[in-house]
């Protein structure tokens, strides 16, 4: 029985090898041409990432440092649009924008625009960011909250603001994004959601800046809970 298995099993390899020796010489034209389409592409692949994408990420990393300067020290207009010698970050996420320094000037052009109260521009900037980084998801996350904001649109804020928290467990974005979420309910009016945000702070981040300071907005809170 063992025998006759085994002359089974090799009878099948055989005609397995046959079938696959067919089929190769009858498509072998065929064949030939996806492994030179297969390789082209490939080679395609490397010639783009060596020769056009590395260089870009190099050059946006070293135009971007002078923008970074001048809005560390407020010079937004410089920031965003140069100063004649040096480009801006406008430049530079315009130009670089699928390199990591062109994300990073997309985030910084949101900031900017924020604090220029172009509230639509920041928007626009803040989602064209590295949403996907730990540090800067977050903080562009609740910049697009606060824009959301001062634009009225409060329900979208929140569900900002949720975002920005969850995206990245910290003692600094998520109990701050958490005290803006509780103030904005505040002024909604919709105090007992106020006070869910202004606890959870104070259980989950009690040694943050904001959870030093939190006691005081409970009581408040829950004075109008109560009532």
């Amino acid at each position: 029985m063992a025998e006759k298995h085994q002359e089974e099993t090799i009878a099948d390899v055989d005609k397995l090898y046959t079938q696959s020796e067919d089929f190769f010489e009858k498509n072998k034209k065929s064949i030939g041409i996806v492994g030179v389409v297969i390789v082209a592409l490939v080679g395609g692949f490397l010639a783009y990432n060596n020769l056009y994408k590395k260089p870009r990420v190099q050059e946006a990393k070293e135009l971007i440092w002078k923008a970074q300067y001048y809005f560390e020290i407020d010079s937004l207009d410089k920031a965003i649009n140069g100063d004649g010698a040096n480009y801006g970050f406008e430049y530079i996420a315009n130009e670089y924008g699928n390199t990591p320094s062109g994300n990073l000037a997309h985030y910084y052009l949101g900031v900017c625009y924020l604090n220029q109260g172009q509230y639509e521009a920041a928007i626009q900037n803040f989602k064209s960011s590295d949403l996907d980084d730990k540090i800067v998801g977050a903080i562009a996350k609740g910049g697009i909250a606060d824009a959301l904001v001062e634009l009225g649109d409060y329900e979208q804020a929140l569900s900002y603001y949720d975002k920005a928290v969850s995206h990245n467990d910290n003692n600094f974005s998520a109990p701050l994004y958490l005290m803006k979420k509780g103030i904005l309910l505040e002024e909604m009016g919709q105090y007992a959601d106020a006070l869910d945000a202004y606890k959870t702070i104070k259980k989950e981040y009690p040694e943050s800046a904001e959870g030093q300071d939190i006691e005081k907005h409970i009581a408040k809170v829950s004075s109008y809970v109560a009532g």
